[in-house]
């Protein structure tokens, strides 16, 4: 501690006797804690809503692969020239 600058000690010896008075068991987060809560919330629901949206927009139906399709008709129709 015998770096410290003067202000910093300074600072220390007045904040040290504000920080016994706090009862640790009445301590609340306050209007600031209410604050951050309520912006993360607002965040939460703005990015569901956006997911919401995207997910809205995208067609689940896979197309066959046009490869697959044509093989096993062709080979099916082999077969019955065959027999």
């Amino acid at each position: 501690m015998a770096d410290m600058s003067a202000s910093a000690s300074l600072a220390l010896t007045h904040l040290v006797p504000l920080a016994e008075e706090f009862d640790k068991n009445k301590v609340t987060p306050g209007v600031l804690g209410f604050i951050v809560f309520a912006a993360m919330a607002l965040a939460v629901w703005a990015l569901m809503k956006s997911m919401n949206r995207h997910m809205n927009r995208v067609d689940f139906t896979e197309a066959p692969e046009p490869g697959t399709e044509a093989e096993s008709t062709a080979s099916g129709a082999t077969r019955n020239k065959k027999d």
